[in-house]
């Protein structure tokens, strides 16, 4: 239940996203039981191919913790990391990962990829997936068939 009810958080992130024309990912930091951080992908807006979720959730959280070491945190996310975001989830030492919908084009936590668990690096993440992984790829799905026919992707 504490997993979906985090992961419902970044589900109105992803909203937010979707309703700004991003593609819309949502990501929630938890540390303590205590919502850090929170952020939607804003590639478009920001002009900036590294301003995913993650990237920018991670980086309110080690402005709230005043650290760039985000042990004890969780991050949720409603899609699978890319290889960038698992690397900075690994820099930033988070402590678990869970994620919705599986990435089959660039997921780099189960899916390509998997960096979180990889023993030969020296840092690992728990990782649990697939949690609303219904209603996570379902606004992707919606999103980019609105984008076909509007036709811009």
């Amino acid at each position: 239940m504490m997993h979906e009810h985090f992961m419902k958080m970044a589900l109105g992130e992803a909203e937010q996203a979707f309703a700004e024309d991003e593609v819309p990912v949502g990501a929630v930091i938890v540390h303590e039981d205590r919502v850090i951080a929170s952020a939607h992908n804003q590639r478009e807006q920001l002009r900036d191919p590294t301003a995913h979720a993650e990237m920018i959730a991670i980086t309110q959280a080690a402005d709230s913790l005043g650290s760039w070491r985000l042990e004890g945190c969780t991050l949720y996310v409603t899609l699978e990391p890319c290889p960038m975001c698992a690397g900075a989830i690994l820099q930033a030492r988070i402590a678990a990962v869970v994620y919705g919908a599986t990435d089959l084009k660039a997921g780099a936590v189960r899916t390509l990829y998997q960096l979180l668990e990889d023993s030969r690096l020296n840092h690992r993440c728990l990782v649990v997936a697939g949690i609303l992984s219904g209603p996570c790829g379902e606004i992707l799905s919606r999103f980019f068939q609105r984008q076909r026919l509007l036709g811009k992707k």
